[in-house]
This record gives structure tokens, C-alpha cells and sequence, in this order.
């Protein structure tokens, strides 16, 4: 059955089938013509799949990341990210950065980040002579770091798939997004003076101080979500409301750039986006249902188990699978597919949970700006009109450089459990 269930699956997906589809369709057929299961039960399977209280933060915290684009919030977190770094070696390109993992923070999305500071920091990154190619990679790379930030939709997925605690992989993630970001801040800096790119003038205090009022009703977003779950006011699904009512509340009452008929739009395209998201979580839960009855969690166990007799081995095989997925498959998929695989076998081998989630995350955020299908260069020039070509260089000069990072946060876990341990 594994073997036609391979076939259904890569035909599929090369004729250019949805990957819901792929996933369920392969899985349903599979077991029509090869088992005696009654189809009812896999329907069961496709409910049950999403039948879960942490998938109901999945769509609040899209909805939140719509109500934050729309309501100002990222043109606030950009001014003042400027006045921080601005001054400095870069300080163009710095802002970018840093305001990509301020709003990722915010928003947990990657391409909503590669929009948002994208389209504003664009021409800015041109007229400082920072050139297409570098500008394109940057924004595409930055904006990625949004799958590792909490709230991260990604480390959702991860924990319903595993049953790892999300409130964990929240606080883990924020290590490891802060090391994947200070590596190309580093090369950010160092190449700026190389070239002697043009800074800004420095921000006064009183700019300084202006600019983080003015978004300090952004900035709490992140302060209220980790600090409510870490106090236990309440869970990481209930904080995904919370975040979203309180988007509606400063982008409506008080930065006032929010109305009823943008809210509607708001709305419509986040339900648009969280019905994409889990119906390819249910599919895949009828997948993950054929694989384990077909007992392939447990040969890849002792498979692993019996050739691989090392945690650092494992880890290293471990990245460069998730590295090729990435080319080719979206992160959730990409999830949902290797999880229920690797999960058993990392614990065999003594790994972490968390530390081995924040690891499988950073990998598949470094997928989205991989050619030859990561989401992040398409959404990259629909607002910069970057040709694929042209955009290459600069985004092999930032996969260098987050591969660095993906190293020091796999080999080095208490970059990302430092967090964890001192909460705990």
C-alpha cells in the first residue's frame, strides 16, 4: 500500500494537483483499492483531523495579522525600528530587518511581512544604492524569520501534529528567531561598510522616544500574548483572540486607520486563508492515519535507530531533508508530512521536543526563500518586479549566511531553551 500510496501522491503533485488534494485523495484511493477499511472511516479522519482547540488559533492569528497590516501598525513599527538602527552601517537594510522581526512578532506570517515592510522598504533600499538584487534577498530572508518568531503559525502546526506544548515552542522560537536575525544583521553591517552605503543621520532621544510611543500599541501585541500564556491568564488558542480583538481595537479606536468596510475585506480574506490552511491539516491527518496503520512511523524509527546511533548525526540528516522539502513543498505541508516521522525517532535518540520543533521550523523558514518554489521570492516580486534571475544572487548571499544561523541554533540548544529552562 505505501508504495501506491507514493505513486498517487508524486503523480498528483507533478500534474499539478493542490496538495490537499495530493495528500487526501492519494491517502483515500490507496485504501479503497488496497484494504478492507471502510471509506466512512477515513471521512471520520478528515473531521477529526481539525477537531482540535490549539487549530482554533490558526485563524485568529491570521485575522490578527491582516487587522495589523491594514490597521498602520507595521508603518509605526518601521519608523521606529529606523530611529533605532537607522545611523548605523546599514542602517537602510538594518530597518528592514528589524522591522521584519518586529511585525513577525506581531503577525506570525511570513508572507504577510514580506508585504508589509516590503513595499515600504523597497524604494527606500534602492535610493540608499543597496541595488535590486540584495534588496529582493534581504526582504525575502527577513520576512521568513516570521515562521520561528511567536505567535508562529508554523510552531502551531508542529505542536497539534506532535503534542508538543505551543506555549513552549513560543518561547523556544523567540531564541532561535533572534539568532537567525543577528546573523544577517552581522552581514548586513559588515557589507554596508564595506561599500560605504549611506546611513542615516542619528535619531535624536526625543525621536527615539516619539517613535516608541507611537508604536508601543503595536509593540505590546507579542508582550500581551507571551506574557498572558507564561502567567497563565490564559492559552496560547485563547491568546490568538486576544491578539486579534486588540488589532481591532488600536487599528479602529486608536491609530483610527481601520473602518467597518476594510474590516469586512479583513475579514473575508482571513477566512479565505484559514480555510487554505486547514483543510490541508485535514487531508494531512488522513494521511498521517494511513501511514501509521501502515506502521511507517516505526520502521523509519528502526531504521534510524539501527544506522543513525547519534543525536548530532540525526540532526545533521535531519536538515538536510528539511532543506531539499523546503525547495519544493510549502512549510505546513512540508509539517504535517515529516512530523508524525521524525518526532519518534528524535525521541529515541534523547532530543528535546521543543528544541527539535525550533530546529524543524528553522529549517522550513530558510524553504521559503529557496529556489526554486519558496513562497517568499514570488511574494517578493509581486512588489519589488524583481526578475527571478536578477534576485538570485541576493538571495544565495542571505542563504549563506542563515545556514550560519540554522547551525548555531541545531548544534547549540540552549540558544532556543535558555527561555524555556529559566520559565520552567
Amino acid at each position: 500500500m505505501l508504495i501506491l500510496l507514493a505513486m498517487l501522491i508524486l503523480l498528483f503533485l507533478f500534474t499539478s494537483v493542490p496538495i490537499f488534494i495530493s495528500l487526501g485523495l492519494g491517502a483515500f484511493l490507496s485504501v479503497l483499492l488496497l484494504s478492507d477499511t471502510q471509506p466512512m472511516v477515513l471521512i471520520q479522519r478528515l473531521f477529526g483531523g481539525i477537531d482540535q482547540f490549539s487549530l482554533m488559533a490558526l485563524p485568529f492569528f491570521i485575522l490578527a495579522a491582516n487587522l495589523m497590516d491594514g490597521g498602520g501598525l507595521s508603518d509605526r513599527i518601521l519608523r521606529f525600528s529606523r530611529a533605532l538602527v537607522g545611523h548605523l552601517a546599514g542602517g537602510i537594510a538594518l530597518t528592514a530587518q528589524v522591522a521584519s522581526m518586529f511585525f513577525g512578532a506581531l503577525s506570525g506570517s511570513s508572507p504577510a511581512t514580506v508585504i508589509a515592510i516590503g513595499k515600504v522598504m523597497y524604494p527606500e533600499l534602492i535610493r540608499g544604492g543597496y541595488g535590486k538584487s540584495f534588496s529582493g534577498g534581504l526582504l525575502a530572508s527577513a520576512g521568513a524569520i516570521s515562521l520561528i518568531i511567536p505567535p508562529s503559525i508554523t510552531l502551531i502546526i508542529f505542536g497539534s501534529v506532535t503534542g508538543v506544548s505551543v506555549g513552549k515552542l513560543f518561547i523556544a522560537g523567540i531564541g532561535a528567531g533572534l539568532v537567525m536575525g543577528f546573523v544577517s544583521i552581522i552581514y548586513i553591517y559588515l557589507y554596508a561598510k564595506r561599500e560605504k552605503l549611506p546611513r542615516d543621520k542619528r535619531a535624536s532621544g526625543k525621536e527615539v522616544g516619539r517613535t516608541f510611543l507611537q508604536a508601543f500599541w503595536a509593540l505590546m501585541i507579542p508582550v500581551i500574548i507571551l506574557g498572558g500564556i507564561y502567567t497563565g491568564i490564559f492559552s496560547p488558542t485563547e491568546a490568538a483572540g486576544v491578539s486579534a480583538i486588540y488589532a481591532l481595537f488600536v487599528g479602529l479606536f486608536i491609530y483610527r486607520e481601520l473602518n467597518f468596510k476594510s474590516i469586512f475585506s479583513i475579514c473575508k480574506e482571513s477566512a479565505i486563508t484559514s480555510a487554505q490552511v486547514l483543510v490541508l491539516v485535514a487531508a494531512a491527518q488522513v494521511l498521517g492515519w494511513v501511514l501509521t496503520r501502515e506502521r511507517l512511523p516505526q520502521l523509519v524509527v528502526e531504521v534510524i535507530t539501527e544506522n543513525i546511533h547519534s543525536a548530532w548525526m540525526f540532526l545533521l540528516v535531519l536538515n538536510i531533508i528539511l532543506l531539499l522539502m523546503g525547495m519544493f513543498m510549502e512549510g505546513v505541508a512540508a509539517i504535517i508530512v515529516t512530523a508524525p516521522l521524525v518526532y519518534p525517532a528524535a525521541m529515541a535518540l534523547g532530543i528535546d521536543p521543543v528544541h527539535l520543533g525550533v530546529v524543524v521550523i528553522a529549517n522550513l523558514a530558510i524553504g521559503m526563500y529557496t529556489p526554486p518554489f519558496g513562497m517568499n521570492i514570488f511574494v517578493t516580486q509581486t512588489i519589488t518586479k524583481i526578475g527571478l534571475s536578477e534576485m538570485m544572487p541576493g538571495i544565495f548571499r542571505f542563504l549563506a549566511v542563515n545556514l550560519v544561523g540554522l547551525l548555531l541554533v541545531t548544534y547549540i540548544p540552549e540558544l532556543s531553551l535558555f527561555l524555556v529552562n529559566l520559565l520552567n
